[in-house]
């Protein structure tokens, strides 16, 4: 009965936990790593083959991203999931398989030309159809029972539509445990979809943390903020161009502007026109609709009862084909365009930027969390240049963030989730933060909540049974090459200075001291700046 640590551990992206028990082998998420990842993940402790299920907690990439090349390396094991995460899979999982085509031919074309090696994608289309048809339904609060010794139960956790923590019971040599995987954990009164349900009873809990050290402040009038950004941007000629997770978020940003244009909030502009360029958004779309029964909160469902599509309005438009998003760049009328990837790192989002970040009139808009390291997180930084298509982008447009827009409960959502659990569980283990926010969370939970708290780093392993570390694994730095060139004086003097640094650091450690965690940001900043 134990838990291995693989990964999102002290990093936000790249969930993946393991489960030995009963003499199976059980996986929780197995996610794609995005942005910057500072520590190696830690390899599984058996061969794909030899998994037997693999558990879901939602439909994200950075916890279901990697499940084809599992399926790819051999995993022929049962996968489960609530209905809605099923069919959110289905779409996305295939235009991850796309990008991975995509890429490895861009590639594959240069490296032909350079004579180096032939690239291969992490899976194709045809893993993903492979792999999806070892998906099972399974609904909200069913108990159902893996094998002997092990059921299992998903409830809602208010994150996205179709998102679940994950109950698992285990009884094996006559000892029985229960441990909970949260998910991601929702933000309260999200629009469209539920708040977190509760879970209250674990002997251990492994937990997010990715806004585990701030909180969202008071909530915003969405709507009133949205409009005024639109009016700004519309009065000066220009797009609002907003990069959006094709799931979730663009249903949201739909859901608030449906109320502005009822309420007629954008003046002189009745009639502007919103395009969701993202073939991948306008199926999730289709998705919220078809699941609304399950998922949608009290205010969606009074609007669906009295015949109202809440994320549907006129002059919405859909972009599916290349020459249609092309199109939107050559129409000269202000317009919201709202498009895929969230973090800007794929998808046509890139060619949006690169046609409107030069232009002082346009806005770009972020509504959601920025990792380190990506297109979004530097420019909300401030970056005042980007490359996009080997091209030096100006920015000249405003670069805002719509704040409060987050699917992740903050520092108090995530206190209130894990207060629930009564009495205590045995342990709290902390993931899917970056690693300070994940250390400071503990530190929370174990200081002022008196939880028995902590942050594993990846290849950690847990005994459930007993109670205690059978392994713990220090961090393992990801190696990167160091380019010296000529300046090896300015390099060394920049060595000496990092451990002149370190050595402030460590001298804080466990110190609450604001001045540091504003260092620390601003060399975050520098480093996505530089890097």
């Amino acid at each position: 009965m134990k838990l291995h640590f693989i990964g999102a551990d002290h990093e936000v992206t790249g969930s993946a936990h393991f489960l030995s028990a009963c003499g199976k082998n059980i996986l929780v998420d197995y996610g794609m790593e995005q942005g910057v990842n500072v520590f190696e993940n830690a390899a599984l402790p058996v061969s794909p083959s030899e998994i037997d299920y693999l558990l879901v907690t939602h439909a994200h990439v950075d916890h279901t991203g990697m499940i084809p090349a599992l399926y790819k390396n051999g995993f022929k094991g049962e996968i489960y999931a609530t209905s809605a995460t099923c069919e959110l899979c289905d779409i996305m999982l295939r235009d991850s398989a796309h990008i991975q085509e995509f890429e490895a031919e861009w590639k594959n074309r240069k490296n032909k030309r350079a004579g180096k090696e032939h690239f291969e994608p992490a899976y194709t289309m045809e893993d993903v159809e492979g792999v999806l048809s070892h998906f099972h339904k399974v609904s909200y609060n069913e108990d159902l029972t893996l094998c002997e010794g092990i059921t299992i139960s998903f409830t809602d956790v208010g994150h996205l539509l179709g998102s679940s923590s994950i109950k698992i019971i285990i009884t094996e040599d006559n000892v029985t445990k229960t441990i909970v995987f949260s998910g991601d954990i929702g933000n309260i009164n999200q629009p469209i979809i539920k708040d977190p349900a509760y879970t209250t009873e674990a002997d251990y809990v492994v937990m997010e943390s990715t806004y585990g050290d701030r909180l969202h402040g008071d909530r915003i009038d969405y709507v009133s903020e949205l409009s005024d950004i639109l009016n700004d941007t519309f009065s000066r000629g220009g797009n609002v161009v907003i990069p959006s997770f094709a799931v979730g978020r663009t249903q949201e940003i739909l859901y608030f502007i449906r109320k502005i244009k009822e309420d007629r909030l954008v003046y002189g502009y009745d009639d502007f026109e919103v395009i969701v360029d993202s073939p991948l958004a306008i199926e999730a779309t289709n998705i919220f609709k078809e699941n609304y029964a399950d998922c949608f909160d009290e205010e969606a469902m009074e609007l669906i009862n009295a015949g109202i599509n809440p994320i549907s309005f006129e002059g919405l438009r859909t972009s599916v084909t290349s020459t249609d998003s092309i199109a939107i760049n050559f129409d000269k009328k202000p317009k919201v365009i709202i498009s895929a990837s969230g973090m800007c790192e794929a998808g046509r989002i890139r060619h949006h930027l690169k046609h409107n970040l030069w232009r002082k009139e346009c806005t770009i808009l972020f509504v959601g969390y920025q990792a380190v390291g990506t297109l979004g997180r530097i420019l909300v930084d401030g970056a005042e240049r980007v490359k996009l298509f080997g091209e030096e982008i100006e920015v000249n447009a405003e670069v805002k963030v719509l704040a409060g827009v987050s699917g992740h409960a903050d520092k108090n959502g995530l206190i209130s989730w894990i207060s629930a659990f009564n009495p205590k569980p045995a342990a709290v283990f902390i993931v899917h933060g970056e690693d300070r926010v994940a250390e400071s969370f503990r530190l929370a939970l174990e200081e002022e909540y008196h939880h028995n708290a902590y942050a594993p780093y990846s290849g950690s392993v847990y005994d459930l049974s007993s109670g205690k570390w059978e392994y713990i694994a220090e961090p393992v730095f990801i190696k990167k090459e160091v380019k010296q060139g000529t300046h090896k004086a300015e390099y060394d003097k920049l060595i000496n200075a990092g451990q002149k640094l370190l050595d402030i650091i460590n001298a804080n450690s466990g110190l609450a001291n604001k001045d540091m965690i504003k260092f620390a940001e601003q060399i975050e900043s520098l480093c996505n700046k530089w890097k």
